[in-house]
């Protein structure tokens, strides 16, 4: 290699290197493909001939290229001269020339992705380059689809389902589609399946896999491909006019891998490559789990010749289903019509007759050796049922080809050796790995099978994971217990998996950098630690900082490691399964009382705004109610800490609305049901959600909707009352509060009266009814009444309790406080109009104490904290609130006014201070009427009228400066006045609006008297420019139609504009206006059950009691107890017990309005018109198939009836009448059914390992034997099997070893039949070679549950097998038998069995071994020898089975039953062992 080509390797190599070390790099394009460049050229190779022998009859190389085409050094090669040109010695590796993308242009311009690789590539390099380099996510399902080659045709019935069917599989459940890539065939079929779904589906990020790997030799326009550095992109055009014998690759496949043998022309070229392909992807995890369940391989059937058999033949001794389409034609249908026939209906006269009417023209150019090889291969097809499914398109349950290839799946898997619960949990992986929840519930979740939670976990964890919500939907429905399976090590996973770009998982990351940066400490390399204490942390952050936190730190917390785009959970040595508790505070007791699966689920799932796995767990959980108004909440802040703009902040703030419909539904629910009950749902603590109440978050949330509720205005309504009955006129607590002893007199009714004389009323009802029907009440009742009315909140109110009671209602604080402020506003306004002295008088000095009253109480709303939100928190929220806004600056403003009012030189400037500062305080009187349900929303409505109105005086400012400027600057010369300038400027312009005409701007009403030429009058105007005549000089023309223009659009234009903007707020608040209303209302009823009962001036006695209590007693304040309340556990029990019946109802409901609602009409009446639309077209070819067979039979009816004439007219009689020549459709299936179920019960009577075609350890095939030539009875002309006799170990010599002439070989038969090869094979001898199979076998335990026998792991095979072998002359065990138990206990067994104790022969005979031959076989004696657990020799070989891991041979006791994998024959052997101790296998 040269310097420069080293240089650039070496530069390749280090960009490599770099971009692999460094994550965050961000490369360019024409980078990447440098890299992809490099990789190719040092990883996949081409084949080229290396020798070049001309075929005279073609002028071409041997190869199929021209002369041209080959290097100069295979012109004339040394070391192959004389030799004849072959394939395998004469071709070479070398850098592939044709790799990159592909371009098909035409309609979507298609591009695809292509490679040239030799038939030598290792099929792990494929697989990491389109895993790796061409960035396709690992299938979970890999779809092979073989067939014709050539072009077939397909019903349009089945050519539609195959599409629909094969489309949905790939997009559902992710799978790869594996094809031949041509434009032929069955690839054509399946390229325009391809198709169809590209253009019905314009999200890119869904498109289908299609990977053609063809035969580069064979692909027409391949020139266009080649290129050394790569083709970005090569294009390729579709020509099949010239194609010829060549086939051009399908527009429509996505990924090429096109094979090449250094030959021209040749087909089937690829078949090695894909197959080894097809298994190593088959061998690849699932889902990159480590469960042990790898990437299912299904092989679809359509049409096809002789090679589609060896396809299939091939595909199901790798194990993989095949699922072959009947209908398609040839092979398919060759296949089809035996598939339901046991083996010993399968002969060679039934295949001639089935070729003969499937491939008709070329029947005639097969021979019989082929017919005798196709015939057996379908015999060895049929005998692993479970990996053929036939898909019959007229066949009950079969209208989906999606789910045939599914069930194919499912089929094979449990089938398979692999039995048990380990079977059926592999199936449900698979399912949903596939994303198929009809396929569960068909085939998995079954009566027959029983689940257990546990055995669900995984499954479930998976589908949360994966986001497949009905899968997490279905698991739920199967067993699934939530309690059990999320554990803080499960819900720490979860956490671990969040979906990847989400904001909560980005805060997460900066909350972690920022306590890392408080702390000092540097942060770890490669990854970054996070417990669930910062979930917690953030949580609380949406939910506010009123909450406690949800999730509280263990004693061992699970560590989260996060690493720059991801998070990831690590657990501790013990993890913990339970979340710890809050610390034992006495304000936060009881937190975690018991624990919600529920919402730790629902909280998961509502962070990453995932709303179908969200539906689901809230149905699971327990405070359901709080749980939607804090999904709102979050959502809420979520949405406002996104992008505004982006549609993932849209898709939040609908989520949010749903979630508080859905507390709205389920509150209603409550509230029609029980009242008091729903209300105390809105006070109650809930432990769960950070001791918080779902009124608090409603508020919080700003669920205006939810707070508007009829039961959440009543129970606000109720607090505002306080102990004073609702319904209680307000005339009459007017005059109780102007004349208090007139509550001693039953004017007004407490709400506590109300409740005694309900129970009273309800037991005197008790009492009636037991003097009417004369039976007794139950005495629990009674007594339960009796103690009820003896509690002390329902005993009758004391004189001094009431007097508290009423004047401490806000309804009662609310009058005096309107009282108060009418007299401070009269108070005032007195002082300022009539005694507003030099010095203050007595009325302006209780001026300023009732202002100091107001001022402190201000302040004590602004530090009163009994919620618990922080001082920040509520500094925030008291700024926010725009009457505080009012109460601020009044204050300020009067204490300016004051200060200057004071002071003598700016006395009067302090008055006009102070007469501002009462505009202010009578405009802070509108807070006072949002307690008024007729003002309360005009006060809203004007509100919002000013916020239009600024906006609208921002457009109007601009035609009036434009205006008044223009005015001013043609009119006037150089004013140099301000105050002028901005009269004339923007105040004249602004009157003008108001129909103020000027009179400045006409020359007719000009007077020189009204301004001042020089501008030397300060009370007048300049005059404008004069001329000689002492006369306007400006062009009165323009001035009039700059008038008319701005009075056009001011007056006319924007003030209509402003009439309808007002009307339009009108129209939208008037709407919403009761809601917004409502949820206002809530701060003022806070506000003044807060707010002390005397009113300002008073009010300042009890602000100094409330500062003695706290700053010298040193009293903590007291919450709302109207606003919380903390249950006992019982009781709340109960009341989220009746909550989650009550939700239950609500989502019944919900179901079922949407069932009757007019969208699921119509989705019904279209899958009905559907289906219709499917059985129609099947019963129009049923009615083409049923007009035939009709034709068919009324044939035979003639001809049948013509033969009975004839025999009559020959004079043959019958003593019986002629029997009916129909048969009853009801017989006929009876009859077919039964003899059916008798060929499928038939046991196969001849050997099958020993005729299988590729024998074991040697390349040699043997000779096709068809079931029906194994016995040497029958007669097979052309049997010709081919002679083997493998080398011998020296030290297995025997006398006839040198037996191997015909002689010998006549001597000796197979006593099973033939086998397909003659001489001695892989055996020791000619004749039968004997084993002994020695099972030893013990008891599990004492209760004998089950038996289990000694076991060596076979690595080879991958299964389990008796340790038995060759029996050397005069010992009574085999010699592997010492190899693996050692001298010593090979001595103690042979021992027992010389003695003869508990040994039983169970079997002796042949076997159906693969090495066995024409004429060397085996044949075996199966001896149990039962060992007594308890015995010392027990005990040894439990010993050596342990120690066995260290060991060459792996050896275990394995349970004896049908789940353990063994040989066919050692099956058998292991059903007579437990017959033989009453154990049923």
């Amino acid at each position: 290699m040269g310097e420069p080509a080293l240089e650039s390797r070496l530069v390749h190599t280090l960009a490599v290197s770099a971009a692999k070390t460094s994550r965050c790099l961000s490369l360019s394009p024409s980078f990447q493909r440098g890299l992809f460049t490099s990789w190719v050229k040092d990883n996949i190779k081409k084949k080229e001939c290396c020798f070049y022998a001309e075929d005279p009859s073609k002028g071409v190389c041997k190869c199929g290229y021209p002369k041209i085409h080959h290097a100069d050094d295979a012109i004339k090669p040394d070391e192959f001269i004389g030799e004849s040109w072959d394939k395998h010695r004469h071709t070479r590796e070398v850098p592939t020339d044709a790799f990159g993308d592909i371009s098909f242009g035409g309609l979507g311009q298609k591009v695809g992705k292509y490679v040239r690789v030799s038939t030598d590539t290792s099929p792990d390099v494929i697989y990491q380059l389109m895993t790796e380099h061409w960035k396709l996510q690992a299938p979970n399902l890999l779809i092979s689809v073989t067939g014709g080659a050539k072009n077939f045709y397909l019903k349009p019935r089945l050519e539609e389902m195959f599409r629909r069917g094969l489309i949905k599989v790939a997009q559902t459940t992710g799978a790869w589609i594996l094809t031949g890539g041509t434009h032929t065939g069955v690839m054509k079929h399946v390229g325009k399946a391809v198709r169809d779904y590209t253009l019905s589906n314009s999200c890119t990020d869904d498109q289908v896999v299609a990977i053609g790997v063809a035969t580069w030799g064979i692909v027409h326009n391949r020139h266009v491909l080649v290129n050394p550095e790569g083709c970005f992109p090569a294009r390729y055009s579709l020509n099949e006019q010239s194609q010829g014998r060549l086939s051009c690759l399908d527009v429509n496949h996505s990924h090429f891998v096109l094979v090449d043998n250094g030959t021209h022309g040749n087909y089937m070229v690829e078949i090695a490559l894909r197959s080894q392909l097809e298994k190593l992807i088959s061998q690849q995890p699932l889902g990159n789990r480590e469960s042990g369940v790898k990437i299912p391989v299904v092989c679809v059937v359509l049409d096809g010749g002789p090679g589609t058999l060896d396809t299939i033949y091939n595909a199901m001794l790798n194990g993989t289903p095949c699922v072959v389409l009947e209908g398609s034609g040839r092979l398919a249908d060759v296949i089809a019509h035996v598939a339901e026939l046991p083996v010993s209906q399968v002969t060679l006269a039934l295949i001639h007759q089935l070729m003969k009417r499937f491939f008709r023209q070329e029947y005639k150019d097969f021979k019989d050796l082929k017919y005798i090889e196709w015939t057996k291969k379908i015999q060895d097809i049929l005998r692993t049922p479970q990996l053929l499914s036939v898909f019959r398109i007229d066949e009950e349950g079969q209208n989906d080809v999606d789910i045939a290839i599914l069930k194919a799946l499912l089929k094979a898997s449990r089938t398979s050796d692999s039995l048990g619960r380990e079977n059926w949990e592999r199936q449900l992986e698979l399912a949903v790995a596939w994303n198929r929840v009809d396929i569960a519930k068909s085939e998995i979740f079954t009566e027959e099978s029983q689940w257990k939670s546990s055995d669900l976990h995984q499954a479930m964890l998976t589908a949360l994971v994966s986001h497949k919500p009905e899968f997490a939907k279905l698991l739920l429905e199967n067993g699934v217990c939530l309690q059990e399976f999320l554990g803080i090590d499960t819900l720490s996973e979860l956490y671990a998996h969040l979906q990847p770009g989400c904001l909560f998982l980005r805060r997460l990351a900066k909350r972690l950098q920022s306590d890392k940066g408080r702390r000092g400490q540097p942060e770890p390399p490669g990854r970054r630690r996070m417990s669930l204490c910062h979930v917690s942390a953030e949580v609380r952050h949406f939910l506010g900082s009123f909450t406690a936190p949800i999730y509280h730190p263990p004693p061992a917390r699970p560590r989260i490691e996060m690493p720059k785009d991801d998070i990831r959970v690590t657990f501790p040595p013990k993890g913990s399964t339970e979340l710890q508790a809050m610390p034992p505070s006495e304000a936060e007791r009881g937190t975690e009382r018991v624990r919600d699966p529920g919402r730790d689920l629902f909280l998961w799932a509502i962070v990453q705004n995932r709303k179908e796995l969200a539906e689901i767990a809230w149905e699971q959980c327990r405070d359901s109610m709080c749980a939607a108004l804090a999904a709102s909440k979050i959502l809420k802040k979520l949405a406002q800490e996104e992008d505004d703009e982006g549609d993932e902040a849209d898709r939040m703030r609908d989520l949010a609305d749903h979630y508080e419909k859905q507390a709205i539904g389920v509150f209603s629910e409550c509230y029609s049901q029980d009242e008091p009950r729903a209300q105390k749902l809105l006070i109650r603590i809930s432990p769960s959600w950070g001791r918080t109440t779902c009124l608090r978050l409603a508020l919080e949330a700003d669920n205006k909707s939810f707070v508007a509720q009829a039961g959440v205005q009543g129970l606000l309504t109720q607090i505002w009352c306080g102990e004073l009955a609702v319904d209680n006129p307000q005339w009459k607590v007017l005059l109780c509060m102007l004349f208090f002893p007139l509550i001693y007199t039953g004017l007004i009714t407490f709400r506590r009266d109300e409740d005694i004389h309900k129970e009273t009323q309800r037991y005197e009802e008790i009492r009636n009814m037991e003097n009417v029907t004369g039976s007794t009440c139950d005495a629990r009742m009674k007594y339960q009444i009796h103690d009820y009315l003896d509690r002390a909140d329902l005993r009758p109110l004391k004189c001094v309790s009431r007097l508290v009671s009423f004047f401490s209602s806000p309804l009662v604080k609310f009058y005096w406080n309107i009282v108060s402020y009418f007299g401070f506003l009269w108070l005032f306004a007195f002082v300022l109009m009539i005694d507003f002295q030099t010095q203050p008088s007595w009325k302006e000095y209780l001026l300023y104490v009732w202002l100091a009253s107001l001022v402190s109480e201000e302040v004590r709303q602004l530090f009163d904290d009994p919620d618990g939100f922080g001082f920040r928190r509520k500094a925030k929220m008291y700024i926010n609130d725009l009457w505080n806004i009012l109460d601020v600056l009044s204050i300020v403003l009067f204490l300016i006014g004051l200060a200057c009012r004071l002071t003598t030189t700016v006395f009067y400037a302090g008055k006009v201070i102070l007469c501002i500062d009462f505009i202010v305080f009578c405009l802070r009187l509108m807070a006072i009427f949002t307690i008024s349900k007729t003002l309360g929303p005009k006060i809203i409505i004007v509100r919002r009228m000013m916020m239009d109105l600024f906006f609208f005086m921002f457009l109007l400012s601009i035609w009036v400066v434009a205006y008044g400027v223009a005015k001013q600057g043609i009119l006037i010369h150089n004013e140099d006045r301000l105050n002028w300038i901005i009269r004339g400027a923007v105040y004249e312009p602004y009157l003008i609006i108001f129909g103020n005409v000027p009179t400045n701007i006409d020359n007719v009403e000009f007077d020189m008297s009204t301004c001042s030429v020089n501008g030397s009058d300060p009370l007048k105007p300049k005059c404008p420019i004069l001329n000689s005549n002492n006369m306007p000089a400006f062009p009165e023309w323009l001035t009039i139609i700059l008038l008319c223009v701005y009075l056009l659009f001011a007056n006319i234009l924007l003030l209509n504009l402003l009439i309808a903007i007002f009307n339009y707020t009108f129209q939208e608040v008037q709407d919403n206006t009761d809601c917004i209303w409502k949820f206002q209302r809530y701060e003022l009823i806070k506000e003044y059950h807060s707010r002390p009962a005397p009113p300002p001036p008073f009010i300042l006695l009890s602000h100094l009691y409330l500062l003695i209590k706290r700053m010298v007693l040193r009293r903590p304040p007291q919450k709302h107890k109207q606003f919380r309340e903390e249950l006992e556990q019982s009781e709340e029990e109960e009341l989220l017990s009746w909550e989650a019946f009550m939700k239950d109802n609500h989502l019944a409901n919900s179901r079922r309005d949407w069932n009757q609602s007019m969208e699921r009409r119509i989705q019904d009446t279209a899958d009905r018109v559907g289906v219709m639309v499917e059985q129609l077209e099947g019963e129009r070819d049923m009615a083409k198939r049923m007009s035939s067979l009709e034709a068919q039979v009324s044939q035979s009816t003639k001809a049948l009836q013509w033969i009975i004439d004839v025999l009559k007219a020959k004079g043959y009689q019958s003593k019986e009448d002629a029997p009916s020549l129909s048969l009853s459709g009801k017989g006929k299936d009876r009859d077919q059914a039964e003899s059916r179920q008798e060929l499928k019960t038939e046991r196969t009577r001849y050997h099958v390992n020993a005729r299988r075609f590729r024998y074991p350890g040697s390349t040699v095939e043997r000779f096709p034997v068809p079931e029906e030539k194994v016995p040497w009875e029958v007669e097979f002309d052309s049997y010709s099997p081919p002679t083997y006799n493998a080398e011998k170990i020296p030290s297995i010599q025997t006398e006839q070893a040198g037996h191997s002439d015909i002689t010998a070989l006549e001597k000796f038969r197979n006593p099973e039949g033939r086998t397909g090869m003659k001489g001695r094979g892989a055996l020791d001898q000619l004749g039968p070679n004997l084993i002994l199979d020695p099972v030893l076998t013990r008891w599990r335990d004492s209760e004998h549950s089950a038996l289990e026998f000694l076991a060596v792991w076979d690595e080879k095979e991958g299964i389990w097998a008796i340790p038995g072998g060759p029996v050397q002359e005069g010992e009574p065990l085999p010699q592997r038998l010492e190899r693996i138990l050692g001298r010593k206990l090979y001595e103690q067994v042979k021992a027992r069995v010389v003695a003869g104790a508990e040994i039983n022969k169970v079997y002796e005979g042949y076997v159906d071994d693969h090495r066995n031959t024409d004429n060397a076989w085996v044949e075996t004696a199966a001896l149990n020898i039962h060992f007594d657990r308890r015995g010392l020799l027990m005990a040894d070989l439990n010993r050596m089975a342990e120690n066995s891991m260290a060991s060459a041979e792996l050896v275990r006791w394995q349970e004896m039953s049908s789940k353990t994998p063994v040989r066919a024959y050692q099956k058998e052997v292991l059903r007579r062992v437990g017959d033989l101790h009453s154990i049923r296998i």
